[in-house]
């Protein structure tokens, strides 16, 4: 092949270069005709010399592809980008309503070039039910997780079926399970609100070889109060972080051969602000100091278990939600009114459009 290639050069250089030099001999009086001469020879010169090298469409496909990765990896970067329109109600009625029903809470994406270039949206119910039509989502964590699987039941069933849910799910530290029919969704919440808790249902899922599609986790505030020790913490997250990442990708293997399956896609609620004035215990408000959070915030980012510093996990940015939403958003300084996790479980399907190469 390489031989080929240099004779294909040496004709094509003779071929171009010898009438060109002749034209430019006899045509110096003609300089249209002389360049138009030598334009039509190098053209057939580059027909001749095609073969000998990758198709023009072999490239393009090649950079395309790079140009989408990209924009698939920027788009994952801005998603967690949401701005908040906290204000008072204009008509505020009834005075047992709460603090929360006070004020009305508005949120979107920001208005930045990069981040309208994803096109990131509000999903509705026909939406999600289409996203997540036969899939298996397993929410796993403390409380936060609970109200997130909370508003992702929300998106999918209705405000009509909710309050039967609602009970069900918010039964104290325990399990919840439900699969609706209408979509073939099953959703499991696994009460987990330690790190060893998640680390072991992770690894459950590797030895029965069954994995969800969908995995939605999060920790710290339970280890926050009852350990208190952002050093534990983050070795418990290491742990964490390799058996998530023995998971992904999932393969299987058929006939002796490794086939690649269809891929977990994983994500990690942060941790909310805590408004320590407003805790509503002493144990909480010393164990639970803005010294404490802001280490145990450091040691998340550390033990790189999120897709942002290199790891497996996409970020919900529960913490950047409930800064910007304020004390307006909760009422005991630690677990925040719905539309902060709605807003979060907005981010997940649209990082769930991306990673899986969907459209609505």
């Amino acid at each position: 092949m390489l031989g080929a290639i240099h004779l294909g050069v040496l004709a094509a250089c003779f071929v171009l270069f010898v009438p060109m030099a002749m034209a430019g001999w006899h045509l110096s009086r003609h300089k249209m005709l002389f360049f138009s001469g030598a334009l039509f020879i190098s053209l057939a010169v580059c027909v001749h010399l095609t073969p000998y090298f990758p198709s023009v469409s072999d490239i393009v496909a090649s950079v395309s592809s790079v140009v989408v990765y990209d924009h698939r990896v920027s788009c994952i970067n801005e998603v967690n980008q949401i701005v908040w329109d906290v204000k008072p109600k204009p008509n505020r009625t009834g005075f047992n309503s709460s603090k929360l029903d006070s004020f009305d809470k508005e949120w979107d994406w920001v208005k930045s070039r990069k981040v309208l270039s994803c096109e990131f949206q509000k999903l509705d119910k026909f939406d999600v039910s289409e996203l997540l039509n036969g899939s298996w989502v397993v929410v796993a964590g403390d409380s936060q997780a609970r109200f997130v699987a909370l508003s992702l039941l929300g998106l999918v069933l209705g405000s009509e079926d909710m309050g039967s849910v609602r009970e069900e799910l918010f039964k104290r530290h325990s399990d919840y399970s439900v699969v609706v029919k209408e979509i073939g969704m099953k959703l499991d919440f696994v009460w987990a609100p330690y790190e060893r808790d998640l680390d072991d249902l992770v690894v459950s899922y590797k030895k029965r070889n069954k994995y969800p599609d969908v995995v939605i986790m999060g920790s710290g505030l339970w280890h926050m109060l009852h350990v208190n020790n952002a050093t534990d913490f983050g070795l418990r997250l290491k742990e964490l972080r390799s058996h998530v990442e023995s998971l992904v990708p999932v393969t299987t293997k058929e006939g002796g051969g490794a086939v690649s399956g269809r891929s977990m896609h994983m994500f990690w609620i942060g941790m909310p602000v805590l408004i320590n004035g407003m805790l509503n215990t002493e144990e909480k408000k010393e164990k639970m100091s803005d010294t404490v959070w802001h280490e145990y915030d450091r040691t998340l980012g550390e033990s790189k278990i999120l897709r942002q510093m290199g790891g497996p996990l996409v970020l919900l940015d529960v913490q950047s939600f409930t800064w910007n939403c304020g004390p307006q958003c909760t009422l005991d300084g630690m677990h925040y009114d719905s539309a902060v996790y709605d807003a979060a479980v907005h981010v997940m399907l649209n990082a769930l459009l991306i990673e899986s190469h969907q459209t609505l």
